[in-house]
C-alpha cells in the first residue's frame, strides 16, 4: 500500500469503529427500551409480551455480536442488526396502523417516539457499516 493510500483507509478504519460501536448501542438501547416496557405491563399482552422478551435477548446479542465479531464477519453482522431493527421499527409502525396480533399501539404510549427514532437510527447505521466494512473488507 502506497503512503497515499494509507491516509483514506485509515480514516475508513476509523468510521468503520464509530459506526461498529454507535451500532452496537444502537442495539442495546432496542433491547433497553423492550426489556423495560416488558416489565412494565407488556409482559402480559398475548405474542406481543413474549416478543419483547425476544427482542430484548436478540437486541443484546445482537449488541455483543458487533463488538466480538473479527473483521471479516462485520459486514454480516451488522447487516444482521440492520435486519432486525428494521423489522422490529416495522412491527412497530403496524401495531400502530393496522394493529399486530390483535394489539394496536399509539403514538402517545411509553417510549414509542423514542422507539421509533432509535429504530431508525439502528438501521441507517448498521446499514451504513454493512455497506462500508464489506467495501473495506472487499478492498483488500
Amino acid at each position: 500500500m502506497s503512503a497515499g493510500t494509507a491516509a483514506p483507509r485509515q480514516r475508513s478504519g476509523t468510521v468503520v469503529g464509530v459506526l461498529r460501536l454507535l451500532g452496537a448501542v444502537l442495539l442495546a438501547v432496542i433491547a433497553g427500551i423492550h426489556g423495560y416496557l416488558w416489565q412494565q405491563g407488556y409482559s402480559g399482552i398475548d405474542v406481543i409480551g413474549p416478543a419483547f422478551l425476544v427482542q430484548t435477548a436478540l437486541g443484546v446479542g445482537g449488541a455483543l455480536l458487533l463488538l466480538v465479531a473479527p473483521p471479516r464477519l462485520v459486514p454480516w453482522a451488522a447487516a444482521l442488526g440492520a435486519a432486525f431493527a428494521a423489522g422490529s421499527l416495522a412491527a412497530l409502525v403496524l401495531s400502530t396502523t393496522v394493529g399486530l396480533f390483535g394489539f394496536v399501539e399509539t403514538t402517545a404510549a411509553t417510549l414509542w417516539w423514542e422507539s421509533f427514532w432509535v429504530e431508525v437510527a439502528a438501521v441507517v447505521v448498521l446499514t451504513a457499516l454493512a455497506v462500508l466494512a464489506g467495501r473495506r473488507r472487499a478492498g483488500r
